[in-house]
């Protein structure tokens, strides 16, 4: 009888315990200070257009000398990105297309996705900020040296009303990829084997 009388005022009191935590909560989400959401940005992309989401390695110049990567282009970190893309396209089925070099990353969304209701910064924030977890996560798989220091990606949000403007973005990624790629293999070609040193070549016209 006792038992039954203490698990029943035990209810009573879990009971007005949750309420009051509702209660508090509700009143909190509805309290004067509300007003402060009124100065949140807007930032809805527009709809029935193509969401590209780039993320760009920030100050990666200086963490591939610290992570000594190899020259003109490092496979450990070229798969180690692809590795990271894939991770970002896993949790976001929106995603229908992704293209990389070098230090960064192009994903683009479908068109008629509504994912965070399209706001950019949540789109942003949530593709960088997987990016460079999983960046760091996969880190041992590709390199056999410990981090130095923690790498950090920053993130763009670019939208594009036609096909056509999506084909032409994606090209002139291709373009530049292909233009660096150039350069720099012709670059450290002639400081590794033609014995110059980086200021040499610098100053060669032909580069």
């Amino acid at each position: 009888m006792k038992a039954a009388l203490v698990s029943t005022k035990l209810h009573h009191l879990y009971r007005n315990l949750i309420w009051r935590s509702f209660s508090t909560k509700f009143a909190m989400a509805n309290s004067k200070f509300e007003y402060v959401r009124n100065f949140e940005t807007d930032d809805r992309c527009l709809p029935n257009t193509w969401i590209v989401v780039r993320v760009d390695g920030r100050g990666f110049h200086k963490f591939s000398e610290k992570h000594e990567f190899a020259k003109p282009n490092d496979k450990r970190s070229l798969d180690l990105m692809g590795k990271a893309a894939g991770r970002v396209m896993t949790e976001f089925k929106e995603i229908c297309l992704a293209y990389g070099q070098s230090d960064e990353f192009s994903f683009v969304f479908k068109r008629d996705m509504d994912l965070h209701k399209r706001r950019a910064s949540k789109l942003m924030t949530s593709v960088a900020s997987i990016f460079t977890s999983a960046f760091v996560f996969h880190w041992p798989q590709f390199f056999d040296i410990p981090l130095k220091y923690p790498p950090s990606f920053d993130g763009r949000v670019v939208l594009y009303p036609s096909t056509q403007n999506l084909r032409d973005y994606l090209s002139w990624r291709q373009a530049d990829c292909h233009i660096n790629n150039l350069y720099n293999t012709a670059f450290w070609t002639l400081v590794l084997k033609g014995n110059l040193t980086n200021a040499e070549v610098i100053s060669l016209k032909v580069l």
